[in-house]
Parts: C-alpha cells; sequence; structure tokens
C-alpha cells in the first residue's frame, strides 16, 4: 500500500512533533514557578485579598 503524503498530513505531523512539546514545556515551567518557594509570599498575599476589609 503506497502512502499518500498531503499537506493536512505534514501539517498534522508537523503540529504533533513540534508544538506538543513546547506546550508542555510551557506547562511545566508554569507549574515550577508556582511552586517555587521564593513565590510563596506572593502566592499566599493574593489569596487573601478576597478576605481583607478597608
Amino acid at each position: 500500500m503506497k502512502a499518500i503524503l498531503t499537506v493536512h498530513n505534514l501539517a498534522s505531523d508537523l503540529a504533533t512533533t513540534i508544538w506538543t512539546p513546547v506546550f508542555v514545556a510551557i506547562f511545566l515551567a508554569i507549574i515550577a514557578y508556582a511552586f517555587w518557594p521564593r513565590n510563596k509570599a506572593a502566592f499566599d498575599k493574593a489569596a487573601h485579598l478576597p478576605l481583607r476589609e478597608e
């Protein structure tokens, strides 16, 4: 059986091989930023903003 190379197949393969790892890396960077110990004070302060009475 002969494989047919179309623009759609090429674009789909390109998107899968390039963009999936890029978005996974971005997601992991966001998770690392959120759990980095240095950012804890800023996140704690932001978490208490709705409870503050002014």
